[in-house]
């Protein structure tokens, strides 16, 4: 049974795990092995994810099932470089793995980010997206984000068209 919780200081591991594990199911196969185990290292490792566990300024809810950890969600200052409100909140990651897709792990993800963003008085939250996945493109447009602009996203040394959106909230 999928349930969900927020994170904390000790599911740093699992979760960077996770993390790891679905960005190589989903992307692993764009980037030469040295670009992608550097962008895995700074995102997921010691100083990345599980560093921002407990962080004031980041909110983290997992989904697991049978307490494995099987999706989670990241909000926190927009980190995106250009002119923002201070109001706006980034959605840093919904990740879900590839096996638990179409379980409404994705939607009840977006639902708490959405509700904590608000909650923490945010006017706007944004987040990128990579340009040909259209998946997750077409899930943000359902719940109202619009393509905003052109994001450079590194992964190692590779440089990948991300799109920007925006949700006005």
């Amino acid at each position: 049974m999928i349930a969900y919780r927020d994170a904390m200081p000790g599911d740093g591991e699992a979760l960077a795990a996770m993390a790891r594990a679905s960005f190589t199911e989903t992307f692993g196969h764009l980037y030469p092995p040295a670009d992608l185990n550097a962008f895995l290292d700074e995102a997921f490792g010691p100083e990345g994810l599980p560093a921002q566990i407990g962080d004031p300024d980041f909110a983290i809810r997992l989904a697991t099932d049978d307490a494995a950890i099987i999706g989670y969600a990241k909000i926190g200052p927009v980190g995106f470089p250009g002119t923002w409100p201070e109001t706006a909140v980034e959605l840093y990651q919904l990740y879900v793995l590839s096996r638990h897709l179409g379980e409404g792990v994705g939607p009840a993800l977006m639902d708490w980010a959405i509700a904590t963003a608000r909650a923490r008085g945010a006017s706007d939250l944004i987040l990128s997206v990579y340009v040909d996945n259209h998946r997750a493109k077409a899930f943000y447009a359902r719940y109202g984000f619009v393509d905003v602009g052109r994001y450079d996203f590194p992964v190692g040394d590779t440089i990948d068209e991300d799109r920007i959106m925006r949700l006005s909230l």
